[in-house]
């Protein structure tokens, strides 16, 4: 019997720390929140291209208001959200025109820029329209430009937002992997699915390393997306649609909420 109470009296004790614990760290969450701004950057994957809902004063940028930095401002309530990022975007295109509101009192930055840096449209283009061939040199071409090319602008985009927000907290999100292999599907070979998969992987990693080498935390969307890909059955990405090809591969209102913000979320 007083084994029983003892017990009991230390799970007590146990879930009150718990609960202190969890309630901490959501006052932490909060108090990013009220004590400065929160500045979306990035390419399509950020503003929302294929989740629909788009905010009619962003015209082509496509900014959702289904998309995971908009989703993320609603729940936490930052002291001012500035919602930047733009369908099409590269890393000239972050410096150029986005960085605009970032300053002295921003808290939290969030970006994903890169793919289009790499080619994402055209290598796309390619691998639907071409030969195993023709997509396995584009998709060599695309990694050439990754090992050579995007890491110097990746670093000029990352070194520009600590110039402008010296205390923000910075988070990179990566890209999904876009098929589930070894299903039967109809559309691309295997050998191309397994190509563009191999070269999500591949800008994934350059992508962490720089955010790593500026001090930034990185999201992985992979392991969300894991059985969501294309062909899954479950999909939070958009395949090839003809009646509207901006939205081809791109997250769904599903990958959006379910893919990212949670990516997103646990690391704010």
């Amino acid at each position: 019997m007083r084994r029983s109470r003892l017990f009991a009296y230390v799970s007590s004790l146990l879930l009150a720390a718990g609960a202190v614990l969890t309630g901490t760290t959501a006052a932490q969450a909060s108090q990013l929140a009220a004590t400065g701004g929160y500045v979306a950057l990035g390419d399509s994957y950020s503003s929302g291209l294929g989740a629909g809902s788009y905010i009619g004063s962003s015209g082509d940028c496509k900014r959702s208001t289904k998309a995971y930095p908009y989703l993320w401002a609603a729940a936490h309530s930052p002291s001012s959200f500035a919602f930047t990022a733009c369908s099409g975007a590269r890393t000239g295109d972050v410096l150029s025109g986005q960085l605009g509101p970032l300053n002295s009192a921003t808290a939290f930055v969030s970006i994903s820029i890169g793919g289009n840096d790499a080619g994402f449209s055209d290598v796309m283009t390619t691998c639907v329209l071409q030969s195993n061939s023709s997509c396995l040199s584009r998709i060599a071409t695309a990694k050439a430009y990754v090992d050579s090319t995007l890491p110097g602008k990746l670093d000029s985009v990352y070194s520009a937002i600590r110039a402008k927000a010296p205390s923000a907290r910075v988070v990179v999100l990566g890209y999904p992997r876009f098929y589930k292999l070894g299903t039967t599907c109809v559309g691309l070979s295997e050998t191309k699915r397994k190509a563009i998969n191999d070269a999500a992987d591949y800008l994934d990693t350059a992508i962490a390393k720089r955010a790593a080498n500026h001090g930034y935390a990185y999201g992985d969307v992979r392991t969300t997306f894991t059985g969501h890909e294309i062909c899954s059955g479950s999909s939070w990405l958009h395949s090839l649609n003809w009646l509207n090809i901006g939205e081809s591969y791109h997250p769904t209102a599903g990958g959006q909420s379910g893919g990212y913000l949670p990516v997103l979320s646990s690391l704010d």
